[in-house]
C-alpha cells in the first residue's frame, strides 16, 4: 500500500498537471470495447449541436468587446466574487455597496447567446398549453350558464305567487307556492333571466393575478370573462393538479360590479376598462367563499395581465359607449410618473438592495399586520434609504393614494405608485419562476430548495473562468436572503421585490427574460 502511494506521489503528470486536469481524469468515463458506434442519424445531430453552441459563443463574444456590459467590471483571472470590492455593506465604491455589485452580477445573463429553435419550440408549447387551458375555462363558463334549467329559475314563482295571493285568505295555513310542487302549466317556457349561447358569446376573455405578497394568492391562475350584453363579468379559477389533472371552479360569480376605488369608485364596470394592466377592484365582504387570506384584506385588487384583443376590438367597434380616461385620471398618472422617473435614476443599479430593504422596512412599521401605514411613515421609510422625494411632489401623490381621506394607505399600493413596478411580460415569468420553486403551493420557498435549483452554469463569468459556478451562486444567495426576513426561507413578496430591483437596470424585456430562463431553466 505505501509502494502504492509513493508510486502515485513521485508521478511527475500528478506534480504539474493543474487540478481540473486531474478531476476530468479522473470522472472520465470507461468505454467498453463491444459497444457500437453511433449511428450517422447521431452524429449529424452532435455536429449540427457542436456548430451551433461555436457560432453562438463567438458572436456573444464579438458583442461583449464591442459593447461592453455597463456597471459591470472585468476581472482578473480565478478572482473570487466577495474580493471585487471592500468587505462590508458600509463600504461604498461609487455609491456602490457589496450588496449592490454581487446584484449586478446577475445582468450578466442578459448577454447569454441563447438557443433560438430551443426557446421558440419551448415557446410555441406554452402557447399551446395556455390556449388549451382558456378553451377549458371557456367551456366551462358555457356548461355553467346554460345548463341551469328554465324550470328551475326562481322567476318561475313570482308570478304564479302574486296570482294565488289575491285568493288566499290572510289567516289561511297554506304553504306558498314555493314550498309545494309546480305542476307543467304553471311553468313559463323563458324567463327574463335566460341565457343564450348567443348571448354569451359577445365577450372579451381576459387573464389575471391578485395583486398581494401572499405567494399561495398571487400565483393564482385566474380567467376572467365580461359580458357586453348585460355589463356583468365572471372570473374562474384554473386548477391543476400533476399532469393531467385539472379543475375549473368560479372565483367570482357572474354579476354586475362596480369601481371600489379611485376616481371611477361606484361606477359599473364598462367594456373601456378592461386593457392589460387595468385594476379591478372588489368588496371582499360580497364574496363569502373567498379564501381567508384573501378575506383579511378589505379589497381584492385584481390586475389583468393578457386580454384577447381581437375580440377586444371587435366588440368596441360596435359598442356606442366609449368612455376615456378623465382630466384627474390623466393629472394623476402624470403626478406620479414624474416621482416614478426621479427615483429611478436613483434606483439605477442600486434597485435590488433598496428595494428589497425598503419591502422590510415597511413591513416591520406595519406593527398591527394590517398592511396600512399613515404618510409619516412613508416619509420615515423614504428618508432612511435616501430616496429623495420633494414635498411639492409629496403632497400631490399622497392626496391620490389617500382617495378616501382615512389617512392611511397600503404600503404595497404606495411603493407600486412611487417607485413604479416591471410590465406584466416581465412579471409573468418571475410568476412563472417562482411557481415551479413553489410546488407544495405553499406561498414561501425554502433556501435549500432555491440553492439546489439555481444554475449559473451558462454565467459569462463562469464561461470565461474568471468566476466559479458556486461563486455566481453564493453571491445571488447573499443578496436574496438579505431581502429575507426570515434566514431559512423566501416569500413570494420578498422574490418578487428582488426582481423589480433587478428590472429598473434592464432597458429590453428580452434581456430580462433571459436573466430569469438561464439560471431557472423555464
Amino acid at each position: 500500500m505505501d509502494l502504492e502511494v509513493k508510486g502515485v506521489a513521485s508521478s511527475p503528470t500528478s506534480q504539474t498537471q493543474p487540478f481540473s486536469g486531474r478531476k476530468l481524469l479522473q470522472e472520465q468515463d470507461i468505454i467498453h470495447e463491444n459497444l457500437p458506434g453511433p449511428t450517422s442519424k447521431y452524429k449529424l445531430k452532435y455536429q449540427q449541436y457542436k456548430t451551433e453552441m461555436k457560432e453562438g459563443y463567438k458572436q456573444y463574444s464579438q458583442r461583449n468587446a464591442e459593447n461592453p456590459k455597463p456597471g459591470v467590471t472585468q476581472q482578473s483571472p480565478r478572482n473570487k466574487v466577495d474580493d471585487k470590492c471592500v468587505q462590508g455593506e458600509a463600504a461604498i465604491i461609487d455609491g456602490l455597496t457589496t450588496l449592490d455589485r454581487k446584484a449586478l452580477l446577475q445582468q450578466g445573463y442578459a448577454d447569454i447567446p441563447y438557443n433560438a429553435p430551443w426557446c421558440m419550440r419551448k415557446s410555441d408549447a406554452e402557447i399551446v398549453a395556455a390556449e388549451k387551458k382558456k378553451q377549458t375555462v371557456a367551456e366551462q363558463v358555457m356548461i355553467d350558464h346554460l345548463s341551469r334549467a328554465v324550470i328551475s329559475d326562481p322567476e318561475q314563482n313570482l308570478t304564479s305567487e302574486r296570482q294565488e295571493s289575491i285568493h288566499i285568505v290572510p289567516d289561511s295555513k297554506m304553504a306558498p307556492l314555493r314550498f309545494r310542487k309546480r305542476t307543467l302549466h304553471e311553468t313559463k317556457i323563458r324567463t327574463h333571466s335566460t341565457l343564450t349561447e348567443n348571448m354569451l358569446s359577445h365577450k372579451v376573455q381576459f387573464d389575471g393575478r391578485i395583486i398581494s405578497r401572499n405567494g399561495r394568492d398571487a400565483c393564482r391562475e385566474l380567467i376572467g370573462f365580461f359580458f357586453t350584453h348585460d355589463q356583468s363579468l365572471t372570473i374562474y379559477e384554473y386548477r391543476q393538479f400533476g399532469k393531467n389533472r385539472t379543475n375549473v371552479l368560479p372565483f367570482i360569480q357572474k354579476n354586475i360590479y362596480s369601481h371600489q376605488c379611485g376616481r371611477r369608485k361606484g361606477k359599473q364596470y364598462q367594456l373601456g376598462d378592461f386593457y392589460i394592466g387595468a385594476n379591478l377592484t372588489f368588496l371582499s365582504s360580497d364574496h363569502p367563499r373567498f379564501p381567508e387570506s384573501i378575506k383579511e384584506n378589505t379589497l381584492l385588487i385584481l390586475r389583468i395581465t393578457n386580454i384577447d384583443q381581437i375580440a377586444l376590438d371587435s366588440l368596441k367597434t360596435d359598442s356606442v359607449e366609449h368612455e376615456d380616461i378623465t382630466s384627474q385620471e390623466a393629472n394623476d398618472r402624470l403626478v406620479l410618473k414624474a416621482i416614478q422617473d426621479a427615483l429611478k435614476e436613483q434606483l439605477h443599479k442600486r434597485g435590488v438592495r433598496i428595494l428589497t430593504g425598503l419591502g422590510k422596512y415597511l413591513q416591520q412599521l406595519d406593527k398591527d399586520g394590517t398592511g396600512l401605514l399613515a404618510k409619516a411613515d412613508f416619509k420615515q421609510a423614504l428618508k432612511a434609504f435616501h430616496l429623495e422625494v420633494s414635498e411639492n411632489d409629496f403632497e400631490p401623490a399622497w392626496q391620490i393614494l389617500n382617495g378616501n381621506d382615512s389617512g392611511k394607505v397600503d404600503y404595497g399600493e404606495f411603493k407600486r405608485a412611487i417607485i413604479g413596478e416591471m410590465n406584466e411580460y416581465r412579471k409573468s415569468f418571475v410568476r412563472k419562476v417562482f411557481m415551479k420553486l413553489d410546488f407544495n403551493k405553499t406561498g414561501c420557498v425554502p433556501i435549500i430548495d432555491i440553492r439546489k435549483c439555481y444554475c449559473a452554469k451558462k454565467h459569462p463569468q463562469v464561461i470565461s473562468g474568471h468566476s466559479t459556478e458556486e461563486e455566481i451562486k453564493l453571491s445571488f444567495l447573499e443578496t436574496l436572503k438579505d431581502a429575507c426576513s426570515k434566514s431559512d426561507e423566501v416569500s413570494y413578496g420578498e422574490f418578487e421585490d428582488y426582481y423589480e430591483g433587478l428590472s429598473i437596470g434592464i432597458v429590453n424585456d428580452e434581456d430580462f427574460v433571459n436573466i430569469l430562463r438561464t439560471p431557472w431553466g423555464i
